[in-house]
C-alpha cells in the first residue's frame, strides 16, 4: 500500500463517522513499521477525497463545526422567540398565561404582533454564542476522550464518550450564554424593563451588577448539561440503530438527503427526551431571572415539586423536538455543504487488542 493510499486510512475514532472508502483498514500486508512520510500520521481519519475540501479534525474541520453551531443553534431559537415568549410567562405567572392558546392571545392583546418577537437580539446572540460553544467544543472533545481511551475502549463505551464530551462542551457554552438569557428572561417577562439587549443590559447591569448577569449560570447549568448529555449521546444513539436496522443501504451509500432526513428525525426524538430531563432547571432560570434577589429556595416554595416538573412542559417539549430537530438538520446540512460527512452511523467493530498494540 502506498503512503497516498495510506492517507485514507482511519484509525481513531473510526466509529464516530462513517466514511468509508475501500481502503478504510490497514490489510496485513501494510508494512507496520514503514518510516513516516509527510502524508502520514500516527492517529488520522479519512478527508473527503474532492481537492479542496475539509480534512476531519483539522482546524479547519473545528472552524466549519463552530460555524455549524452558530447557524444550528442561533437561528433555531431565535425562530421560536414567540414560544419561548409564552413559555417564560407561563413559568413566572401561571395566574395570567393559564394556557399555551391564552397565553398568545393576552401577548397578541397587551402587546400586538411585535411582542411575539420580544427580547429576540439577545436570543439571537446569546444562542448563536451558545452554539458555537457546543458543537464546536463537543467534537473536539469527543476526538480528545476517544484518543484518551485509545479505539478499543473508546469503540466499546462510545456512550460515555458522548457523555463526556458534550457535557466537557456545555460547560463552556453555558459561560457564554448565561448574561444574554438573564437579560432575554428579563426584557420577556418584564414589559416595559426594556426593548431589548442594548438598553436592557445596561439597565440590567445597573440594578444588579456585572456579577448579577451570572446568577443564573448554576441553574442554567443544571438545565443545559442535563440536555446537552442527553441531546448529543441520544442522538448519536438514535441514529446508529437508524442506519443499522432501518435503513438496508449502508450509510455512505445513501443519498444527503435521506441522511440529513435521518438528522433531522434523530434530533427531534432526542429533543423530546431532552426537554423531559431538563425542564425542572429551565422553571428554576425563568425563576430567577425574573424575580430580585430570588433564591432556589423561593422557587422550589412558590413552583411546588410537581409545578417545577410539570409547569410549561407540553410547550417546551413541542419547542425543543422541533428545535432540536431542525438544529441537528441546520448543523448537519452546513457540514455536508462544506465536505464534511453527517454526524453519527452505524459503528464498526473495534479492532482486537492484539492488532491495536502491534499498531
Amino acid at each position: 500500500m502506498s503512503p497516498s493510499e495510506l492517507s485514507g486510512n482511519s484509525l481513531i475514532p473510526s466509529f464516530l463517522y462513517s466514511y468509508s472508502s475501500p481502503h478504510n483498514h490497514l490489510s496485513s500486508s501494510t508494512p507496520l513499521d514503514a518510516p513516516p512520510s509527510s502524508t502520514r500520521r500516527s492517529f488520522f481519519v479519512p478527508a473527503p477525497s474532492e481537492p479542496g475540501k475539509i480534512e476531519m479534525y483539522s482546524p479547519a474541520f473545528y472552524a466549519a463545526c463552530t460555524a455549524g453551531g452558530i447557524l444550528s443553534c442561533g437561528l433555531t431559537h431565535t425562530a421560536v422567540t414567540p414560544l419561548d415568549l409564552v413559555k417564560c410567562n407561563m413559568q413566572i405567572d401561571p395566574a395570567k398565561y393559564k394556557s399555551i392558546s391564552s397565553g398568545f392571545g393576552v401577548l397578541l392583546k397587551e402587546q400586538g404582533l411585535k411582542g411575539f418577537f420580544r427580547g429576540w437580539v439577545p436570543t439571537l446572540l446569546g444562542y448563536s454564542a451558545q452554539g458555537a460553544c457546543k458543537f464546536g467544543f463537543y467534537e473536539f472533545f469527543k476526538k480528545y476522550y476517544s484518543d484518551l481511551a485509545g479505539p478499543e475502549y473508546a469503540a466499546k463505551y462510545k456512550t460515555l464518550v458522548y457523555l463526556a464530551g458534550s457535557a466537557s462542551a456545555e460547560v463552556i457554552a453555558d459561560v457564554a450564554l448565561c448574561p444574554f438569557e438573564a437579560v432575554k428572561v428579563r426584557v420577556q417577562t418584564q414589559p416595559g424593563f426594556a426593548r431589548g439587549l442594548s438598553d436592557g443590559l445596561p439597565k440590567f447591569v445597573k440594578s444588579e451588577g456585572a456579577l448579577g448577569l451570572y446568577k443564573g449560570l448554576l441553574p442554567l447549568w443544571g438545565r443545559q448539561i442535563p440536555y446537552t448529555m442527553m441531546k448529543f449521546a441520544s442522538f448519536e444513539t438514535i441514529v446508529e440503530m437508524i442506519y443499522k436496522y432501518s435503513i438496508p443501504t449502508p450509510k455512505d451509500q445513501c443519498s444527503k438527503s435521506l441522511q440529513l432526513g435521518v438528522s433531522f428525525a434523530g434530533g427531534y426524538v432526542a429533543g423530546v427526551f431532552c426537554a423531559i430531563v431538563s425542564h425542572p432547571a429551565d422553571n428554576l432560570v425563568s425563576f430567577l431571572n425574573n424575580a430580585k434577589g430570588a433564591t432556589v429556595g423561593d422557587a422550589v416554595k412558590k413552583l411546588g415539586l410537581w409545578g417545577l416538573f410539570t409547569r410549561g412542559l407540553p410547550l417546551r417539549i413541542v419547542m425543543i423536538g422541533t428545535l432540536t430537530g431542525a438544529q441537528w438538520g441546520i448543523y448537519d446540512a452546513f457540514k455536508v455543504f462544506v465536505g464534511l460527512p453527517t454526524t453519527g452511523g452505524v459503528a464498526p467493530a473495534a479492532a482486537p487488542a492484539t492488532e491495536l498494540a502491534k499498531v
